[in-house]
């Protein structure tokens, strides 16, 4: 018994240090842990003024550049993150103005899907309307450019910022504009300025339910403008698009700033000086529009439908598939494979991502006076061959190098 007691005793003293340095732990890392519990609630506590002086500075400037001219009786409406303009005929915004901030990249804040009237926009109560209508209640500001404030969040989801989009349009083709912009935000780390809105005009047909009381016009056109005020190179492109499938890549529906305000009427960036205005809205150059580190970069724009002599671009490729045709665009990448000993012309977007390649194939080397990998990258060429497929993608076999023209010879004066 007495050996029991000692034994006890021995470990007892043994292990006291262990319990008490364990003890001295415990304590440490609870006042660590109050310490970083305090430092969280302090961030949260400005999160929201940070957020509010965030949106102030942005209505400030968007006011400042970004905002179209007004027309007589105009009022302009202003949200957190975004202003626009309601035209009370037609029922839908004649447009919206917003900034993307860098910010995109830290937002997580879900889709709200609850879309509510605007007290700021007569007749703008229009659930009844939208309902199994047919169409997709389409954003002019995305949603997604503000989950990084709930608030701006909120704003984009009142009847004042939608107009109907056929489901084709605004899940696939204006999705992916969507997607163009704030990815050029990110790469670029620079804000820019977006206008969106429908093409209106009298005659279009309406949004038709069984509880349809306000009268929705039905556009035959959407359009986006985009304005990068911000960095050295200042520059603006816009967009319009068919409110239906798409029928074109992307960037084909590109267009001047100039040529949107033709159509429109529309004055888009009046507060800018003149001479910079007068620049950006000349310019459409999607290939300036790929910031740093972009895994799109280096691609080029489909040459615009028609061609000469009944040419086609590459996005026309694939339907031409047991044909033989002349496909034309730009070589921005080649691979040579020793598997398959072949050089591929990658045309207008990188491999994986492109829509036509060509396959100059190892046997058919001696068919060339030139290095195909170093003499045509990056230069426009028209391919002509019987036009197959491959992983579904539209590709010719290339025999020689008079199968091959340089789109200069094409058209040159």
């Amino acid at each position: 018994m007495y050996h029991r007691i000692f034994t006890n005793i021995l470990l007892l003293l043994t292990t006291t240090p262990v319990l008490l340095a364990q003890g001295e732990q415990e304590k440490k890392l609870l006042d660590l842990q109050g310490q970083y519990d305090k430092l969280e609630e302090q961030q949260k506590a400005l999160l929201g003024p940070i957020e509010d002086i965030k949106l102030a500075i942005m209505q400030h400037d968007l006011a400042a550049q970004g905002l179209p001219a007004q027309q007589a009786g105009e009022q302009v409406i202003v949200h957190p993150g975004h202003s626009l303009v309601w035209d009370a005929q037609h029922h839908v915004p004649k447009w919206t103005a917003h900034l993307v901030l860098p910010d995109i990249m830290k937002g997580s804040l879900a889709r709200i899907d609850t879309f509510l009237p605007d007290p700021a926009a007569p007749g703008s109560d229009l659930f009844d309307e939208y309902w199994n209508s047919g169409y997709d209640r389409g954003h002019m500001v995305p949603s997604a450019d503000m989950r990084w404030s709930q608030k701006a969040l909120q704003a984009t989801y009142l009847y004042s910022n939608i107009a109907p989009q056929k489901a084709e349009m605004n899940r696939e083709a204006w999705a992916d504009l969507e997607d163009w912009g704030r990815r050029y935000v990110h790469y670029a780390k620079e804000r820019v300025f977006i206008v969106t809105g429908p093409v209106m005009k009298d005659g279009l047909p309406l949004l038709s339910t069984p509880t349809t009381k306000e009268a929705v016009s039905i556009p035959e056109l959407c359009f986006k403008a985009f304005a990068d005020l911000d960095g050295p190179e200042k520059k603006g492109i816009a967009f319009i698009m068919n409110n239906g499938p798409a029928q074109r890549t992307l960037m084909e529906y590109a267009v001047s700033i100039d040529s949107l305000e033709r159509l429109t009427g529309l004055d888009l960036f009046p507060a800018v000086d003149d001479a910079t205005e007068a620049a950006i809205e000349a310019l459409c150059t999607p290939d300036a529009w790929r910031g740093e580190g972009d895994p799109t970069a280096g691609e080029a724009t489909p040459l615009k439908a028609p061609l000469p002599g009944g040419r086609f671009n590459t996005t026309q490729a694939k339907y031409q598939i047991g044909k033989t045709a002349t496909v034309c665009g730009t070589v921005v990448s080649m691979r040579r494979t020793q598997k398959a000993n072949a050089v591929y012309l990658n045309m207008d977007r990188n491999h994986p991502n492109q829509e036509f390649y060509a396959t100059i194939w190892d046997y058919n080397g001696p068919n060339f006076h030139y290095d195909p990998v170093t003499y045509l990258v990056n230069k426009k060429v028209c391919i002509t061959g019987k036009v197959t497929v491959y992983n579904e993608i539209a590709r010719i076999s290339v025999n020689n190098e008079n199968e091959i023209e340089l789109w200069d010879e094409i058209v040159k004066p």
